[in-house]
């Protein structure tokens, strides 16, 4: 025993191996776990530049008082003239709380970055044993070797990680700017057929009350007179499914712009903007997905990371644990020892098997789901172009065809109304005919602008979503059917 002790002795007196291990590592510690900061814009100029790219607007981190002051009444004075797509995306990206909670992930991605730049605060212990003259002094200072020496592979793992959070946000805030303009295009189709839903019923009241009076008189049969009033009823049921369908899309609209009490005061257009001349050609849609959607991105971007770390499992896999340190002895009647010591795990129970087996699983899965993804882009911005010109077609028809002949059937019937050829009750079905027919025009109008939002959501970050899944079916203005 006393042997051994004196060998240990030996060692830490050694001042060559103190001179030329002990001070070069520990410098090298203090330097290297000093080495990351954080950057002056958190990472938040790449999401801003993302997002203008692939949206058109910017977004703004608000993290002051002041800057809340400052987007409060730039709200407020969008607010104040009529919406359109494009200021009601500016809104949203300003306001909605929910896309500046997100914006916290930055924060938390950033740290965990630096915090992967630094090693780990080295221990320090204390022992005393004995009493007296007799008693004995243990200090020592222990450092994390592997900590130190995984520092690049730990650092580049997380600075990727960071870049993935940097291409999450972007594609959520540009969803949002997606899911703001569909609910923009519900919310004004919604309430100009609800505009055109009470003519109906104003044209089915007076014709109620027609058939109504000419009964009495014994000019009308009791069967033609059940009809009118059915009409009448089923069009009073469709108002208020269309009023509802309003309420909901504009309550949407809200949410999504962040607005409540006071800035529920804004204003709507009467109608849908018109449609474009010529649509967009598909061209080669499917590279240019590939390359700008956030998602392929950031699937990659995983796939990379996933291997890094993979590299960093192998790397440890026989050395889990190895601290180093510097130790200081006094023993009452004995001069002061220095030395160092070494703490390593011993592979005797777990060879690091299991987790090598489940990082090389984690990395063909992240492959498998990169490729995955990848093809479901491709179908989907397919999907997106053939519903985009589609309903391009749809909405040309009606513009172009349909609402023209509707109005040529109108003013016929008005010429014969006039010259006593036709009864008013047929005046009436024609109107309302021709009011189902601009309904059907409105819906073929707004299904177009939102065809042309998942459009660029297929090209851009993906995961499109219909929004006019949002409505109500109101099947339409009454037909003339119902009353034949």
């Amino acid at each position: 025993m006393r042997d051994m002790k004196w060998e240990v002795t030996r060692m830490r007196q050694n001042k060559k191996l103190r001179r030329y291990v002990g001070i070069p590592l520990m410098l090298s510690m203090l330097i290297l776990g000093g080495c990351a900061s954080f950057s002056q814009d958190g990472g938040f100029d790449s999401v801003s530049a993302l997002t203008k790219e692939r949206s058109g607007q910017s977004v703004q981190k608000i993290a002051s008082p002041d800057a809340e002051d400052a987007a409060r009444a730039k709200v407020r004075e969008l607010l104040a003239t009529p919406l359109t797509p494009d200021t009601a995306v500016q809104i949203a990206l300003l306001n909605n709380k929910g896309l500046q909670a997100s914006f916290a992930e930055l924060g938390i991605a950033e740290a965990d970055y630096v915090q992967a730049g630094r090693m780990r605060n080295p221990g320090f212990s204390f022992g005393r044993l004995g009493n007296g003259s007799d008693a004995e002094i243990d200090r020592s200072v222990m450092f994390d070797l592997i900590g130190l020496l995984t520092i690049p592979v730990r650092s580049g793992i997380e600075q990727r990680r960071f870049e993935q959070t940097k291409l999450q946000t972007a594609k959520e805030a540009i969803m949002l700017a997606g899911e703001t303009r569909r609910a923009y295009f519900n919310a004004v189709s919604a309430a100009q057929t609800a505009q055109y839903m009470q003519q109906v019923q104003q044209a089915a009241e007076a014709g109620a009350e027609l058939a109504q009076r000419m009964a009495r008189v014994g000019n009308w049969s009791k069967l033609d007179q059940a009809r009118e009033q059915a009409f009448y009823a089923d069009a009073t049921a469709q108002v208020a499914r269309a009023r509802h369908n309003a309420v909901a899309a504009r309550e949407k609209l809200n949410r999504l712009l962040g607005v409540w009490g006071s800035g529920l005061t804004y204003e709507l257009p009467d109608r849908l903007p018109d449609l474009p001349s010529s649509v967009v050609e598909a061209g080669n849609i499917e590279q240019k997905a590939l390359e700008q959607r956030l998602d392929v991105q950031i699937a990659k971007g995983d796939a990379v990371a996933t291997a890094r770390a993979l590299g960093l499992t192998k790397a440890t896999r026989f050395m889990n644990v190895l601290d180093v340190g510097y130790i200081n002895k006094s023993e009452a009647g004995m001069p002061r020892e220095n030395g160092y010591e070494i703490s390593l795990e011993l592979p005797i129970f777990d060879f690091g098997g299991a987790r090598t087996a489940k990082a090389e699983a984690i990395y063909m899965q992240s492959v498998n789901r990169t490729a995955d993804i990848a093809i479901r882009a491709r179908s989907e911005v397919r999907e997106a172009y053939s519903g985009y010109r589609t309903s391009y077609d749809i909405a040309k028809h009606y513009r172009d065809e349909v609402i023209p002949l509707r109005q040529k059937i109108s003013d016929e019937v008005m010429l014969r109304y006039n010259g006593m050829l036709v009864s008013v009750f047929e005046l009436l079905t024609d109107a309302r005919e021709q009011i189902s027919n601009v309904n059907a025009a409105i819906e073929a109008q707004r299904d177009f602008w939102i065809a042309e939002t998942d459009l660029q959501a297929a090209m851009n970050v993906g995961g499109a979503d219909n929004g006019s899944s949002m409505q109500v079916a109101s099947g339409g203005a009454p037909s003339a059917a119902a009353h034949d």
